[in-house]
């Protein structure tokens, strides 16, 4: 018999560990105070706990506690980052250079601060999602001021050369920025060896609660400069106005203690399971699994399936995704594999499926079988 819903959809959210919910519960009712307050006990500790929270994330992406801006998730990181660069650079330049597969939240705020005068170059990809150096270099220009590459897709779960593209950045003194939304917590992020200036990411990605995230901000060699974009209080260094949220901030420290402790153990767990869903499909004729099998997140996969096939007939016993989460409600084929050079028709018929540590061996040969099943 089948569950009621297994659960393959963790590129869009995760599920919450109980350890960090249980972390959290005391600041919602017990050590409720404002981060801000100085003058009492219950603003000291909530201080206290966000500077805690902060070491923690600082130590799982290998970076200075100061040189993070806590915000309500990644979109808002994304919009700091661009926008911030964009009117603290305007001087210098006003060419911003992306990819067409990046996440709606970045080519959205490229298209916004487009309608203010920026220039946007976007660049291709090949069949496997991946960017072209030597395009990237050919359009660089003068008024080049930011480079914004995701770290890893969302939806094909393509990792692009980060360490390359930073060194290109910094020869020719470019703001790196990447959306590393699906990258930290999944693979191994340090700062100081992919050389990204300024990077966004969020807690439910990695098991953490929704509604907090965080961008990061270089501050030395070379010092990042942004234009905060909430006004109202001079929070967090002039950068982000707005109360602290104590006890989403203190969930998303302990999911990143967690992510660090439990690398090797869930990261091998995933990856024999998504290898495993993998393996037993090759057999299906017609089958495609899209982007490059070589740099790609261990728990991703993105199939374009036989038009005979009908997968969207699992959905009311197995949650997965037919493009990003965020653009579910689109009826747009995937802009993300239309970029990568696959046909509308295809695309149709082309579901992502991303595993999580609370995800067995044994629902994943449920739902193999169930695909072979209709397949035959």
């Amino acid at each position: 018999m089948i569950n009621p819903i297994i659960y393959f959809d963790n590129n869009a959210t995760t599920k919450v560990d109980n350890e960090v919910i249980n972390t959290m519960l005391p600041y919602f009712n017990t050590h409720y105070g404002n981060a801000a307050s100085k003058l009492h006990q219950f603003g000291w500790v909530a201080n206290a706990a966000v500077e805690d929270a902060q070491q923690k994330i600082a130590k799982l992406i290998n970076c200075q506690a100061n040189e993070l801006i806590f915000t309500s998730g990644a979109t808002e990181s994304v919009n700091l980052a661009i926008k911030g660069v964009f009117e603290a650079y305007k001087t210098k330049g006003n060419h911003i250079i992306t990819c067409k597969t990046e996440h709606k939240a970045v080519l959205d705020t490229c298209n916004s601060i487009q309608k203010q005068g920026a220039e946007i170059t976007y660049l291709n990809v090949n069949r496997e999602g991946l960017i072209d150096l030597e395009e990237l270099q050919l359009a660089i220009k003068p008024t080049t001021i930011l480079v914004s590459i995701m770290a890893a897709n969302n939806e094909t779960g393509v990792i692009q050369p980060i360490e390359k593209i930073a060194q290109i950045c910094n020869t020719n003194s470019i703001i790196f920025f990447s959306d590393a939304t699906q990258f930290v917590g999944k693979e191994r992020c340090d700062l100081n060896e992919l050389g990204i200036h300024c990077m966004a990411f969020s807690a439910h990605k990695l098991y953490g609660p929704k509604g907090v995230g965080a961008l990061y901000v270089k501050q030395k060699n070379p010092r990042v400069n942004i234009i905060e974009q909430i006004n109202g209080g001079g929070h967090q260094n002039n950068k982000r106005a707005g109360t602290l949220n104590v006890p989403l901030i203190v969930g998303f420290g302990i999911a990143a203690q967690l992510a660090e402790e439990n690398y090797w153990e869930d990261s091998t767990h995933i990856s024999k399971l998504k290898n495993y869903f993998e393996h037993q499909l090759l057999d299906i004729g017609g089958l495609t699994i899209n982007g490059s099998t070589r740099y790609r997140l261990y728990n991703t996969s993105n199939i374009t399936f036989p038009t005979h096939l009908k997968i969207t007939s699992l959905v009311n016993h197995f949650a997965f995704a037919s493009g990003s989460a965020c653009s579910s409600a689109d009826t747009e084929p995937s802009h993300v594999l239309k970029a990568m050079g696959i046909d509308e028709d295809e695309i149709k018929n082309t579901f992502r499926f991303s595993f999580g540590k609370y995800n067995t061996l044994d629902e994943v040969k449920l739902i193999v079988e169930r695909i072979h099943k209709i397949n035959n």
